[in-house]
């Protein structure tokens, strides 16, 4: 068991639930003449991030450690911007926003990805690989649609 990368997986799943809540956020309040186009991006987007919610979890059981799931836990520890309830956005700031956070996990993966190689981790090193490919994929989409 390793302490340090048990807590970098933590701050990776607070993370993940960030933006799978900030995703169905702009999921159901998202409007506008392109509404079917971020409607369902959106909700690939919170797909995408509650399977890596899943994935991160099990990999801190299977490391020993406890998984965070309180939400004070989350706040504390996510390194995505938890979208504001109180402020209504566009669609543009949406993708925006969501784009923003997509390139704070990737980053966040990076460091992961080399922790673990550095802590001979490399199942961890390898599922944060794939994370990166994933997340990767999803901000080349928001970027493609802000244009």
């Amino acid at each position: 068991m390793n302490p340090s990368v048990i807590n970098h997986l933590n701050a990776e799943l607070a993370t993940a639930f960030v933006l799978a809540l900030n995703a169905k956020r702009y999921h159901w309040t998202v409007s506008g003449p392109h509404f079917r186009d971020y409607h369902l991006r959106f909700e690939d987007l919170y797909t995408a991030a509650d399977g890596t919610v899943d994935e991160l979890a099990e990999r801190i059981r299977m490391l020993g450690g406890l998984p965070l799931h309180a939400p004070s836990q989350i706040e504390a520890q996510t390194k995505a911007a938890i979208s504001n309830p109180g402020a209504r956005l566009d669609s543009k700031a949406m993708l925006q926003e969501a784009l923003s956070n997509e390139e704070a996990t990737i980053a966040l993966m990076h460091e992961g990805i080399d922790l673990a190689n550095g802590a001979g981790d490399p199942g961890t090193a390898d599922l944060l690989t794939r994370f990166v490919q994933v997340h990767q994929k999803e901000a080349w989409f928001l970027h493609e649609m802000l244009g």
